[in-house]
């Protein structure tokens, strides 16, 4: 069905990982949270700094779940350009959030609903005009697309931009200004989506029977990759210890997911072969899904009054909050 309408092989491949990544990331969180009640109800809960949940089975299996869906989000960036699989995360906030509704009571208002529908329509509208993945046959290849003017310029502006605001205004605005820890988680993040599709790549063609990890190139993508990711997880905690969880996450996302698609389209040049109409059409399916997004996470505590009254809501929210690959983704 999906080649009669254009869509190649590898972007099939990418589309069922990236939906395959968000059925299990949001089915992780509503898992992880009845371990974590359970959890907390036999013993010391999470927030208040007990680890009985380490001794709960369902913690564990919500646990595998998450890993299995990052690692199909990060196999599906190998085979799918990053405007397709980035904005297809907020798939697994719709999974979350209806799960939550149905297995865990916190229900889901008619608002939320809206934004879950708007989601779906937006991630369909980029699902039918998503570009094709550039075919690549070599790390090599990738770190000519790395390299050039373009992709230089934007990671040296990216790099100075996190430079300045970790050691200039961190310290002194990160309690305060909201975008500032979620910036630099944001600005990182965009690189480390180039470096996990580049090293997603050098395993397929691995796979394939081309060894790309002869080379010093695909070691280079992978230590970039670790950097970036330890600095996302540093500066993302701060952020959901500090501020709420409702905010954070469509913040995050906005930001992320953009600033992703900027960077894949300056290093892969994902649309060169589009025309104005599809390219607009991918735009309004961006924006529909941000604002579906928002929406939902906007009204995540109208469906409950008495989570709306709960002045600590806000960090225990951050148990539905996505990943980085939503955050990687």
């Amino acid at each position: 069905m999906f080649q009669e309408m254009g869509m190649s092989k590898d972007n099939i491949r990418g589309l069922i990982l990236a939906l395959a990544s968000s059925f299990l990331i949001g089915t992780s969180f509503v898992v992880k949270k009845i371990g974590l009640r359970k959890a907390g109800a036999s013993g010391v809960s999470a927030g208040s700094g007990g680890f009985s949940y380490l001794y709960e089975p369902l913690w564990w299996i919500g646990m595998v779940a998450m890993i299995l869906g990052e690692t199909a989000n990060f196999a599906a960036y190998a085979f799918a350009p990053a405007i397709l699989v980035t904005p297809l995360g907020a798939m697994s906030i719709i999974v979350s959030a209806v799960l939550a509704h149905f297995v865990l009571s916190e229900k889901l208002h008619v608002f939320g609903i809206v934004g879950c529908i708007l989601c779906i329509v937006g991630s369909t509208n980029i699902v039918l005009h998503a570009p094709k993945e550039r075919e690549i046959t070599s790390v090599k290849e990738l770190w000519h697309l790395a390299t050039q003017p373009g992709f230089i310029v934007y990671s040296i502006v990216v790099v100075g931009l996190v430079l300045l605001l970790v050691f200039k205004y961190a310290s002194k605005y990160g309690n305060k200004y909201l975008v500032i820890y979620v910036g630099i988680c944001s600005l990182m993040g965009s690189l480390t989506v180039m470096s996990v599709k580049a090293l997603g790549i050098a395993l397929k063609l691995t796979f394939s029977g081309s060894n790309q990890f002869l080379y010093a190139q695909t070691w280079f993508f992978a230590f970039v990759l670790s950097v970036c990711v330890i600095m996302q997880l540093n500066f993302l905690n701060k952020a959901l210890d500090i501020f709420n969880t409702a905010v954070v996450s469509p913040v995050y996302y906005v930001m992320f997911t953009i600033l992703t698609i900027l960077a894949s389209m300056i290093m892969f040049k994902d649309w060169s072969s589009q025309d104005a109409m599809e390219i607009a059409t991918e735009i309004c399916g961006l924006l529909t899904i941000i604002s579906g997004t928002y929406l939902l996470h906007k009204t995540n505590d109208m469906g409950d009054s008495k989570t709306s009254h709960n002045p600590s809501n806000g960090r225990a929210n951050g148990l539905t909050t996505p990943t980085s690959s939503q955050n990687s983704r």
